[in-house]
């Protein structure tokens, strides 16, 4: 959680807050697309986050996928922006949010795989037809829309 959203919460505590955000689809040569598990759910889903004040959602993208899986991208495109009942969500520790999220796919990756973060547990690839069954439901939502 960035300082700007930890600020808010410690102002609101736990009741439901709106967050922009962005996450990156990326691609294999093979078509499948790299997940994180998470630490804080235990499920499979799209690295991503919150904006911070200042940023662009394409540099709130860049951002966290760096973050969380150590690759650097290049040549995002914006696929959509989901928001709604659907993307609510309610953290292991009480937090709730209701998100909206700008979705980017990358056409280039820098870097090799890591996990820098204690926000990821494992990084892996996955075809889009084999998906996790323990994977977060709004990443299940996002991935219907992948091109």
């Amino acid at each position: 959680m960035g300082e700007y959203v930890r600020d808010i919460r410690k102002k609101i505590g736990s009741r439901p807050l709106i967050t922009a955000g962005s996450t990156i689809i990326v691609q294999d040569d093979r078509g499948r697309v790299l997940l994180q598990l998470r630490s804080d759910t235990e499920e499979w889903g799209l690295p991503g986050g919150a904006l911070e004040p200042g940023e662009t959602l394409e540099e709130t993208a860049a951002r966290e996928w760096k973050e969380e899986t150590g690759l650097a991208v290049s040549s995002l495109t914006q696929i959509g922006t989901f928001s709604g009942e659907d993307y609510y969500f309610q953290y292991p520790n009480g937090d709730e949010v209701y998100n909206v999220i700008t979705v980017f796919l990358a056409g280039k990756t820098k870097g090799t795989e890591s996990i820098p973060d204690h926000e990821t547990l494992e990084l892996a690839y996955y075809p889009l037809c084999e998906l996790p069954e323990n994977l977060d439901e709004r990443a299940r939502l996002i991935l219907k829309e992948v091109p």
